[in-house]
C-alpha cells in the first residue's frame, strides 16, 4: 500500500463527464461495420436483436451499479472479486484480466485507426500507429477532467456520425414508419426468431465498454449518485441509437446488399444523401482515436487500483501532484498498447476481448451474489438490486460465452 500522505486520484468528474466517457468507450467503430453482419443474419428484424442485447447487458449493468456504489474505487472488478471471495490473488488476476482485455482492444483499435488515416497520410502503417498511440497517450496523461473532456468532444463527433445517418433517414420518415411492421416477425416463424437470437449474441459485443465506468468511480464527485445514472444513461442511449441506425440502414439498403458491403454505414450514408462516403471515413478516424484514449485511461486506473490494493508494485499507484493522474500506470498502458499494435498479429484477437470481458462479467455477477448472501445489510446510500439481477447477469454472460466457444 502507498503511504497515507501520497497524492490520490482527484474527485472531479460530474455526471456529464461520466456519461460522455461511457458513451465514448461503448459506442465504438464496431457499429460502423457490425450493421452488415446483423443484416446478413436477421434482415429487417436486426433492430430487435440490438434491443435484446441491451436488455441482456442491463442485467450486468445493475450488478455494476450496486458494486460500484458499495466500492467506488479504481481497479473495481478486482476489488469486487477480492472482497467477495477474500482471495487477494483472485482479485489481482481479475484486474490483470481487465487490463489484458483493454490492451488487446486498444491495440486493435489503434491498427484500425491507422488504416483509416493511411488513406490521407502517405506513411507506413507502423509510423502511423506509433504516432497515433503516442499522441493519444499524451492526452491520457493530462488531468482526468482534461483527458475525459477531450475524449468527450471526440465522442460528440463520433456520435455525430451516427446521428448523420439518423437525420438522413428521417428525411424518409414516412417509409420508416410504414415499414415498422416488417421489424416484428410472425410468432410462429421459428427461423426468424432463431436469427434474432444469433444476431443478439453478435450485438452483445457492440455494447461492451459501459462497464469501464466503474474504473473512474474514484474520480467522480458523488459516485453513489453519479455512477448508476451514468451506467443506465449510457446503456439506454446506446441501445436507442443503435436500434435507430440499424433500422434506417435496413430500410435504406436491402439487407442482402448491406451484408455484402465492407463499409455498410458509408454505403447507407451515400445512398441517403448522395454525398461521398469519405465523410464517414473521417468521422471513423475520430471514433477510433477516441477509443484509444478511453482504453488508456481505463488501463491506467486499473493498474493504479491494483497497486493501491497491494497487488502490483507501489510505483504504479504514484499520482502526479500536477495532473492528479497516475502517470507511470498510464505510460505502462500506452507502452503495452503500442507493443501489441506493432508486434503482434491481431487477426482474431478482437474476439478474445469479448471472451475475456464476458468472463469478467460472470465473475463480477458471482461476486455480487456472494456478497449479498454473506453480507445482507448494505451500507446506506448504496444502489441496491434484487438478488435475481446478478443471477440473471451470471447466466446470460455464461451462456453467451459458452455459445461463442461452442460455435
Amino acid at each position: 500500500m502507498m503511504p497515507q500522505n501520497t497524492p490520490k486520484l482527484v474527485r472531479s468528474l460530474t455526471l456529464t463527464h461520466a456519461v460522455l466517457y461511457g458513451l465514448g468507450v461503448t459506442i465504438g467503430a464496431g457499429i460502423y461495420v457490425l450493421v452488415g453482419a446483423a443484416a446478413a443474419r436477421s434482415g429487417m428484424h436486426a433492430p430487435l436483436a440490438f434491443l435484446a442485447a441491451a436488455f441482456v447487458m442491463g442485467m450486468t449493468a445493475g450488478t455494476f451499479a450496486e458494486l460500484g456504489t458499495r466500492m467506488p474505487v479504481a481497479a473495481s472488478e478486482a476489488a469486487y472479486v477480492q472482497t467477495a471471495f477474500h482471495r487477494k490473488w483472485l482479485g489481482g488476476a481479475t484486474g490483470l484480466l481487465v487490463v489484458a482485455a483493454a490492451t488487446i482492444s486498444g491495440a486493435t483499435i489503434s491498427v484500425g485507426s491507422a488504416g483509416y488515416l493511411g488513406v490521407f497520410l502517405p506513411l507506413s502503417s507502423g509510423w502511423i500507429i506509433a504516432g497515433v498511440v503516442l499522441a493519444m497517450g499524451a492526452v491520457a496523461c493530462l488531468s482526468a477532467v482534461q483527458s475525459v473532456s477531450f475524449a468527450g468532444l471526440m465522442t460528440v463527433v463520433e456520435i455525430g456520425g451516427l446521428l448523420l445517418i439518423v437525420a438522413a433517414g428521417l428525411s424518409e420518415g414516412g417509409v420508416l414508419v410504414s415499414r415498422l411492421p416488417e421489424m416484428w416477425p410472425a410468432t410462429g416463424d421459428l427461423g426468424a426468431w432463431t436469427g434474432i437470437a444469433q444476431t443478439s449474441l453478435l450485438a452483445v459485443f457492440a455494447f461492451i465498454g459501459f462497464e469501464h465506468l466503474v474504473n473512474i468511480s474514484e474520480e467522480m464527485k458523488n459516485p453513489r449518485r453519479t455512477l448508476p445514472w451514468a451506467l443506465f444513461i449510457t446503456l439506454g442511449a446506446t441501445a436507442v441509437l443503435y436500434a435507430a441506425v440499424v433500422w434506417i440502414a435496413v430500410t435504406a439498403v436491402p439487407p442482402a446488399e448491406l451484408a455484402r458491403s465492407a463499409a455498410p454505414l458509408a454505403l447507407v450514408f451515400q445512398r441517403l444523401t448522395s454525398l461521398p462516403p469519405q465523410i464517414l471515413g473521417a468521422i471513423a478516424i475520430v471514433a477510433t482515436a477516441n477509443g484509444i484514449i478511453v482504453h488508456m485511461i481505463m488501463i491506467a486506473r486499473v493498474l493504479y487500483g491494483l497497486a493501491d490494493q497491494g497487488n502490483l508494485p507501489p510505483i504504479l499507484a504514484k499520482v502526479s501532484p500536477r495532473t492528479g493522474t497516475p502517470i507511470v500506470a498510464t505510460l505502462c498502458g500506452v507502452a503495452a498498447i503500442l507493443i501489441f499494435a506493432l508486434a503482434v498479429p491481431l487477426t482474431g484477437l478482437a474476439e478474445w476481448t469479448s471472451r475475456l470481458t464476458l468472463a469478467i462479467f460472470a465473475l463480477v455477477n458471482l461476486a455480487l451474489l456472494r456478497i449479498k448472501l454473506t453480507e445482507p445489510k448494505a451500507p446506506s446510500g448504496v444502489f441496491l438490486v434484487p438478488a435475481w439481477v446478478p443471477v440473471a447477469g451470471l447466466l446470460t454472460s455464461a451462456c453467451v460465452l459458452l455459445i461463442d466457444l461452442i460455435g
